[in-house]
Protein backbone atom coordinates (compact mmCIF):
# COMPACT_ATOMS: atom_id res chain seq x y z
CA UNK A 1 0.00 0.00 0.00
CA UNK A 2 1.52 3.66 -1.05
CA UNK A 3 0.67 6.25 1.08
CA UNK A 4 1.20 9.74 0.55
CA UNK A 5 2.20 12.31 2.81
CA UNK A 6 1.50 15.99 2.33
CA UNK A 7 3.51 18.45 4.53
CA UNK A 8 1.31 22.05 4.45
CA UNK A 9 4.06 25.15 4.72
CA UNK A 10 2.06 28.28 5.96
CA UNK A 11 2.76 31.81 4.42
CA UNK A 12 4.69 33.21 6.86
CA UNK A 13 5.64 36.36 4.77
CA UNK A 14 4.82 39.95 5.55
CA UNK A 15 1.47 41.61 3.26
CA UNK A 16 3.00 43.54 0.81
CA UNK A 17 -0.01 45.41 0.00
CA UNK A 18 0.40 48.76 2.12
CA UNK A 19 3.90 49.20 0.73
CA UNK A 20 2.37 49.21 -3.05
CA UNK A 21 -0.15 51.05 -1.54
CA UNK A 22 2.18 53.47 -0.19
CA UNK A 23 4.38 53.78 -3.16
CA UNK A 24 1.33 54.42 -5.24
CA UNK A 25 -0.28 57.13 -2.79
CA UNK A 26 2.97 59.20 -1.86
CA UNK A 27 3.76 59.37 -5.45
CA UNK A 28 0.18 60.04 -6.89
CA UNK A 29 -0.28 62.86 -4.07
CA UNK A 30 2.73 64.37 -5.14
CA UNK A 31 1.80 64.31 -8.93
CA UNK A 32 -0.91 65.80 -8.66
CA UNK A 33 -0.43 68.40 -5.99
CA UNK A 34 1.93 69.48 -9.52
CA UNK A 35 -1.02 68.80 -11.82
CA UNK A 36 -3.43 71.33 -9.23
CA UNK A 37 -0.62 73.83 -9.89
CA UNK A 38 1.08 74.01 -7.01
CA UNK A 39 4.57 73.26 -8.18
CA UNK A 40 6.67 72.50 -11.31
CA UNK A 41 6.99 68.99 -12.23
CA UNK A 42 10.66 68.24 -11.03
CA UNK A 43 13.26 65.83 -9.63
CA UNK A 44 11.20 64.85 -6.80
CA UNK A 45 8.03 63.62 -8.49
CA UNK A 46 10.33 61.81 -11.02
CA UNK A 47 12.59 60.36 -8.53
CA UNK A 48 9.52 58.96 -6.57
CA UNK A 49 8.48 57.96 -9.65
CA UNK A 50 10.91 55.81 -10.15
CA UNK A 51 11.84 54.12 -6.45
CA UNK A 52 8.77 54.65 -4.65
CA UNK A 53 5.94 54.49 -7.27
CA UNK A 54 7.67 51.87 -10.07
CA UNK A 55 10.12 49.95 -8.01
CA UNK A 56 8.21 49.52 -4.60
CA UNK A 57 5.28 48.60 -6.28
CA UNK A 58 6.59 46.34 -8.40
CA UNK A 59 8.83 44.42 -5.62
CA UNK A 60 5.23 44.42 -3.65
CA UNK A 61 3.74 42.44 -7.17
CA UNK A 62 6.07 40.25 -6.97
CA UNK A 63 5.24 39.37 -2.99
CA UNK A 64 1.61 39.50 -4.21
CA UNK A 65 2.70 36.53 -6.81
CA UNK A 66 4.19 34.67 -3.99
CA UNK A 67 1.14 34.65 -1.70
CA UNK A 68 -0.87 33.34 -4.86
CA UNK A 69 -2.93 36.85 -5.34
CA UNK A 70 -3.36 37.46 -8.94
CA UNK A 71 -5.11 40.84 -8.58
CA UNK A 72 -2.48 41.73 -6.17
CA UNK A 73 0.48 41.06 -8.36
CA UNK A 74 -1.16 42.59 -11.63
CA UNK A 75 -2.11 45.53 -9.81
CA UNK A 76 1.02 46.41 -8.00
CA UNK A 77 3.24 45.10 -11.14
CA UNK A 78 1.38 47.19 -13.26
CA UNK A 79 0.96 50.55 -11.50
CA UNK A 80 5.25 49.96 -10.56
CA UNK A 81 5.41 49.67 -14.71
CA UNK A 82 3.03 52.80 -15.09
CA UNK A 83 5.69 55.13 -12.48
CA UNK A 84 8.09 53.93 -14.81
CA UNK A 85 7.17 54.07 -17.86
CA UNK A 86 5.73 57.81 -17.09
CA UNK A 87 8.90 58.77 -16.17
CA UNK A 88 10.64 57.68 -19.44
CA UNK A 89 7.87 59.36 -21.56
CA UNK A 90 9.44 62.50 -19.62
CA UNK A 91 12.96 61.83 -19.53
CA UNK A 92 14.16 60.00 -22.23
CA UNK A 93 13.23 62.86 -24.73
CA UNK A 94 15.39 65.40 -22.25
CA UNK A 95 18.23 62.75 -22.77
CA UNK A 96 17.75 63.36 -26.84
CA UNK A 97 17.28 59.47 -26.69
CA UNK A 98 13.69 59.72 -28.90
CA UNK A 99 11.26 63.17 -29.83
CA UNK A 100 8.38 63.74 -27.08
CA UNK A 101 5.11 61.79 -27.39
CA UNK A 102 2.38 63.54 -29.10
CA UNK A 103 -0.55 65.03 -27.57
CA UNK A 104 -2.69 62.11 -28.93
CA UNK A 105 -0.13 60.01 -27.94
CA UNK A 106 -0.78 61.37 -24.12
CA UNK A 107 -4.24 60.96 -24.42
CA UNK A 108 -4.35 57.31 -25.69
CA UNK A 109 -2.01 56.41 -23.38
CA UNK A 110 -4.02 58.23 -20.21
CA UNK A 111 -7.04 56.40 -21.77
CA UNK A 112 -5.40 53.19 -21.75
CA UNK A 113 -4.50 52.89 -18.41
CA UNK A 114 -7.74 54.36 -17.58
CA UNK A 115 -9.77 51.42 -19.38
CA UNK A 116 -7.30 49.11 -17.74
CA UNK A 117 -8.13 50.68 -14.02
CA UNK A 118 -11.86 50.33 -14.95
CA UNK A 119 -11.38 46.98 -15.46
CA UNK A 120 -9.69 46.30 -11.83
CA UNK A 121 -12.21 48.27 -10.52
CA UNK A 122 -14.67 45.19 -10.98
CA UNK A 123 -12.09 43.28 -8.89
CA UNK A 124 -12.29 45.27 -6.11
CA UNK A 125 -16.52 44.53 -6.24
CA UNK A 126 -15.17 41.71 -4.36
CA UNK A 127 -12.67 42.86 -2.08
CA UNK A 128 -13.14 46.17 0.01
CA UNK A 129 -14.61 49.61 -0.23
CA UNK A 130 -11.26 51.24 0.70
CA UNK A 131 -10.02 49.44 -2.69
CA UNK A 132 -13.34 50.62 -4.96
CA UNK A 133 -12.46 54.08 -3.92
CA UNK A 134 -9.02 53.75 -4.80
CA UNK A 135 -9.46 52.19 -7.68
CA UNK A 136 -12.74 53.93 -8.98
CA UNK A 137 -11.00 57.57 -7.83
CA UNK A 138 -7.94 56.30 -10.21
CA UNK A 139 -10.09 55.17 -13.31
CA UNK A 140 -11.39 58.75 -13.36
CA UNK A 141 -8.02 60.42 -13.09
CA UNK A 142 -7.20 59.09 -15.81
CA UNK A 143 -9.99 59.79 -18.01
CA UNK A 144 -9.50 63.42 -16.72
CA UNK A 145 -6.09 63.90 -17.23
CA UNK A 146 -6.61 62.28 -20.97
CA UNK A 147 -9.68 65.13 -21.38
CA UNK A 148 -8.15 67.66 -20.17
CA UNK A 149 -5.04 66.85 -22.83
CA UNK A 150 -7.41 66.84 -25.20
CA UNK A 151 -9.02 70.04 -24.42
CA UNK A 152 -5.59 71.58 -23.60
CA UNK A 153 -7.64 73.38 -20.69
CA UNK A 154 -5.42 74.40 -17.59
CA UNK A 155 -8.06 75.05 -15.62
CA UNK A 156 -9.33 71.12 -16.03
CA UNK A 157 -5.90 69.39 -15.78
CA UNK A 158 -5.96 71.61 -11.82
CA UNK A 159 -9.15 70.23 -11.06
CA UNK A 160 -7.92 66.20 -12.22
CA UNK A 161 -5.05 67.53 -9.80
CA UNK A 162 -7.30 68.11 -6.92
CA UNK A 163 -9.04 64.21 -7.83
CA UNK A 164 -5.67 62.66 -8.22
CA UNK A 165 -4.76 64.09 -4.88
CA UNK A 166 -7.65 61.94 -3.63
CA UNK A 167 -7.15 59.35 -4.99
CA UNK A 168 -3.43 59.07 -3.85
CA UNK A 169 -4.61 59.82 0.06
CA UNK A 170 -7.44 57.18 -0.26
CA UNK A 171 -4.38 54.52 -1.10
CA UNK A 172 -2.47 56.03 1.78
CA UNK A 173 -5.47 55.45 3.56
CA UNK A 174 -5.81 51.94 2.65
CA UNK A 175 -2.31 51.31 3.87
CA UNK A 176 -1.83 52.45 6.77
CA UNK A 177 -5.51 51.15 7.86
CA UNK A 178 -3.70 47.60 7.02
CA UNK A 179 -0.69 48.49 8.85
CA UNK A 180 -2.20 49.43 11.99
CA UNK A 181 -4.94 46.69 12.01
CA UNK A 182 -2.41 44.32 11.94
CA UNK A 183 0.20 45.85 13.88
CA UNK A 184 -2.67 46.31 17.11
CA UNK A 185 -4.56 42.56 16.23
CA UNK A 186 -7.84 44.79 15.43
CA UNK A 187 -9.63 47.22 13.30
CA UNK A 188 -8.27 50.54 13.97
CA UNK A 189 -9.54 51.90 10.97
CA UNK A 190 -11.81 49.96 8.50
CA UNK A 191 -11.20 49.01 4.81
CA UNK A 192 -15.28 47.99 4.96
CA UNK A 193 -14.71 44.40 3.31
CA UNK A 194 -17.56 43.14 0.86
CA UNK A 195 -20.04 40.61 2.16
CA UNK A 196 -19.61 37.43 0.92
Amino acid sequence: MNETSSLEIRDSTANPAPLGLFGFGMTTVLLNIHNAGFFELNSMILAMGIFYGGMCQIIAGIMEWKKKNTFGFVAFTSYGAFWLSLVALLVMPKLGWIDNSSNTGMICYLVMWGIFTLLMFVGTLKLNVALQVVFGSLALLFFLLAIGDATGNAGFKHFAGFEGIVCGASAIYAGIAQVLNEVYGKTVLPLCPVKK
